[in-house]
């Protein structure tokens, strides 16, 4: 859809496809496996930011808690009842309440999913060819080479 004639102009959000699966390799990956993401804002060729609808299974997490270099993010909850975590602790969350992160705040975050019902939320997030993201209590960093972002040990192995 890089033709803009292509892109809709308006579409309901529910008929967009989730994606589920991730690029975290083991033993990271499985503990995302109940989320599934509405990829929405590339549907209308937005560059600068992106706009996922989210939803988490229970039992399941958002992502690995990590910060970024140079990307925001705001989260804003539609359904259920997650728990955000940060370096300042835990947070309940309920429909209508939201969260932002400043690139480079240093801020590690994540959403967990500790209910017995599903958690849907929107985030949005700039996009930044320099961001690298940082996993405080997992032996994770994330960085792009050659254009593609790949997943490191801290000590700067590949995984």
């Amino acid at each position: 859809m890089n033709d803009p004639r292509e892109r809709p102009v308006a579409i309901q959000s529910e008929a967009v496809t989730p994606r589920t699966g991730t690029l975290y390799p083991e033993p990271f990956a499985s503990q995302v496996a109940g989320r599934a993401k509405s990829v929405l804002g590339d549907l209308f060729g937005l560059g600068a930011f992106g706009v996922n609808l989210t939803r988490l299974a229970p039992g399941t997490c958002s992502s690995m808690r990590h910060a970024h270099s140079h990307e925001d993010e705001f989260v804003f909850v539609l359904e259920g009842t997650p728990t955000l975590v940060t370096g300042a602790g835990e947070t309940e969350l309920q429909p209508g309440m939201c969260a932002g992160f400043a690139a480079g705040s240093g801020d590690a975050h994540q959403l967990v999913n500790r209910g017995d019902t599903d958690v849907v939320y929107l985030e949005i997030g700039s996009r930044h060819a320099d961001d690298q993201v940082q996993y405080p209590d997992d032996d994770l960093a994330l960085r792009r080479v050659d254009g593609q972002f790949r997943y490191f040990h801290k000590d700067g192995q590949p995984y």
